[in-house]
C-alpha cells in the first residue's frame, strides 16, 4: 500500500470537516492523518490528509475531493518537492539523575524541553515522521507518561502551485 499526502484547501465553514471525512467514511476509506487549521485568510482552512491505498483508491479519493462544494483546492504533495513536518509532546517521567540523559538525547534530535518537573519533563519535537519515530525509540528507557502527536502537516515548495483566491 502506497500512502498520499493531501493538501487541500477548503471554506473555514461549519460542517467542512465532518462533510469531507465521512466521504472518506463512506467509501472505506481510512484516514492515517488529519491536521487541519486557519490559513492566512480567515475564510479558508488548510487540512492535510494523509491516506493509504492502491493508487487506484488514491486517485479515486483526490478526484472525489476536489468534486466538493466545500473544497477550494487539493494539492498531492510530493515529498520530494514538499515540507512535511509533524510536532509531538512527549511527556517522560525522569528522575533529577536522568534529566542530564534525556536532555542530551534531546539535543541530538534539536527537540525543546519545554517543562520540567520534579519528576516530569515535557519535550516538545518537530520534523519527518520518521524522526519523531527514532526518538520516540530512544525513548524507550524511559517511562512515557503522555504522549500527543500532531500528525503530518506540510506545503509543496516554491511558488509554482499556489492558489489564490478572491
Amino acid at each position: 500500500m502506497k500512502q498520499r499526502i493531501l493538501s487541500i484547501l477548503v471554506d473555514n465553514t461549519a460542517g467542512v470537516l465532518t462533510r469531507l471525512s465521512g466521504l472518506f467514511s463512506r467509501r472505506g476509506y481510512n484516514i492515517d492523518s488529519l491536521t487541519v487549521g486557519e490559513t492566512a485568510d480567515p475564510r479558508f482552512s488548510r487540512m492535510t490528509v494523509v491516506a493509504s491505498g492502491d493508487d487506484q483508491v488514491l486517485d479515486q479519493i483526490t478526484k472525489q475531493l476536489a468534486k466538493q462544494v466545500d473544497v477550494r483546492d487539493v494539492k498531492v504533495l510530493n515529498p520530494d518537492h514538499s515540507v512535511v513536518r509533524e510536532v509531538a509532546l512527549i511527556k517522560i517521567r525522569v528522575s533529577s539523575e536522568q534529566r542530564a540523559n534525556v536532555i542530551a538525547i534531546s539535543r541530538i534530535f534539536r527537540a525543546n524541553i519545554i517543562d520540567v518537573g520534579t519528576r516530569s519533563m515535557i519535550i516538545e519535537l518537530i520534523g519527518s515522521r520518521s524522526k519523531l519515530d527514532g526518538f520516540l525509540e530512544l525513548l524507550q528507557g524511559y517511562e512515557i507518561l503522555e504522549l500527543a502527536r500532531t500528525g503530518t502537516t506540510g506545503l509543496s515548495r516554491g511558488m509554482d502551485d499556489v492558489r489564490y483566491l478572491d
